[in-house]
């Protein structure tokens, strides 16, 4: 799963993404699920936006509930949650690293992965518009799950899906079928990514310091 990620570098996310970042965003090391994030949409072009994340389908009767942090892959295209945001509300979520707890007897032990580069890269995402019986429109979203690949197996199971510039051009084009998007839903490659261990600050979202990126 991915339950934790940080966006603190401001200029690489600016370059990497041709944005110019809206007033919203700041440094983020420990950004947490309910939370506001930064995405992009499709919107006659690439949009910043924000939501909160946690996905809430539009048909649900209440929000009381953190919503839906994650989606897995394998499951997308058929759970009733993510099935019409996959053909029609698909977005990027842009980050610079995210956290993984690996579990041992003693406790659980957080790890912390980025690119090997250092850049900024993007989550694929699916978000989703719940409107309260008021009229209050809450605009929410998910972050898309697949197997670990062999950096993150010893860590956890599972990682988000991280997509490089090309697919994520397809995965905004509002013309991608499912069978392209299932092709390009794949686990990182290993390669191309670095892990390390971070303080246990990061357990809790109050500590949205420098400090919980630092290795120990």
């Amino acid at each position: 799963m991915c339950g934790r990620f940080s966006l603190f570098d401001m200029l690489g996310l600016k370059v990497r993404f041709n944005l110019d970042l809206p007033d919203f965003i700041s440094p983020r090391y420990n950004i947490a699920p309910s939370q506001e994030v930064l995405a992009i949409i499709n919107d006659e072009g690439n949009q910043a936006v924000q939501f909160r994340w946690g996905l809430i389908p539009f048909w649900s009767k209440d929000i009381s509930s953190k919503g839906l942090i994650n989606a897995r892959t394998e499951t997308i295209h058929k759970k009733p949650s993510f099935k019409q945001s996959l053909k029609h509300r698909r977005c990027l979520i842009p980050a610079d690293g995210f956290y993984e707890w690996m579990k041992e007897e003693s406790g659980k032990r957080p790890y912390r992965i980025t690119l090997k580069s250092g850049e900024v890269f993007a989550f694929a995402g699916l978000w989703d518009t719940w409107t309260s019986p008021q009229g209050d429109r809450i605009n929410s979203c998910t972050i898309i799950t697949t197997s670990a690949n062999t950096l993150l197996e010893p860590i956890h199971k599972r990682m988000p899906v991280i997509l490089d510039k090309e697919k994520e051009e397809v995965w905004l084009d509002p013309e991608t079928d499912n069978e392209t998007f299932m092709s390009i839903l794949k686990p990182y490659p290993t390669e191309l990514m670095k892990s390390y261990e971070v303080s246990t600050a990061v357990n809790s979202p109050r500590n949205d310091v420098p400090e919980v990126v630092k290795p120990v």
